[in-house]
């Protein structure tokens, strides 16, 4: 008897996608918990209430190098003993880091729903924040930089996704 050896299959497709129902769930679980950089822009550009608070978990030296105008300034290690004098548990709190490489807002977020409050995660944080051109505040005032084309589309304000 012979076994007769297969090329290796497709490494994008080794392992099969999910069901469409299992994939759904996992999308829109996804989305619960994940907010994008552009969509909260747009809503605190609208004015007005935009239904969240925006909460940077940074250092202080970090939050004076530069953070999201209007958000509210909360290191991760004082979450616990603070959390509940600066936010109200019935507003949702939308946390932030770094960027995609620091966890930070993750365990902000993570923190935060334990104290029983509300929470999404900005994916991107900070460093998406400013690539993708949106004004941020330092301990000078305000600046903005032009957006990066590896992250946000040339000439338009909507990348249609």
């Amino acid at each position: 008897m012979t076994t007769q050896l297969t090329a290796p299959a497709n490494p994008v497709l080794r392992v099969a996608p999910a069901a469409p129902d299992d994939a759904a769930a996992y999308f829109r679980a996804s989305l619960v918990f994940h907010a994008d950089v552009s969509d909260v822009a747009s809503v605190l550009a609208a004015g007005g209430d935009p239904g969240f608070v925006v909460l940077d978990s940074r250092s202080t030296a970090s939050w004076d190098q530069g953070h999201v105008p209007g958000a509210v300034h909360l290191p991760t290690a004082q979450i616990a003993e603070q959390a509940e004098t600066l936010l109200d548990k019935s507003v949702p709190v939308i946390t932030y880091c770094w960027g995609p490489g620091c966890n930070g807002g993750t365990r902000a977020a993570l923190a935060l729903a334990e104290l029983g409050f509300q929470v999404k995660e900005m994916l991107g944080g900070f460093e998406y924040w400013v690539r993708e051109g949106f004004a941020f505040e330092t301990w000078e005032g305000e600046e903005r930089r032009d957006a990066d084309p590896l992250t946000a589309p040339v000439g338009a304000d909507d990348c249609g996704c």
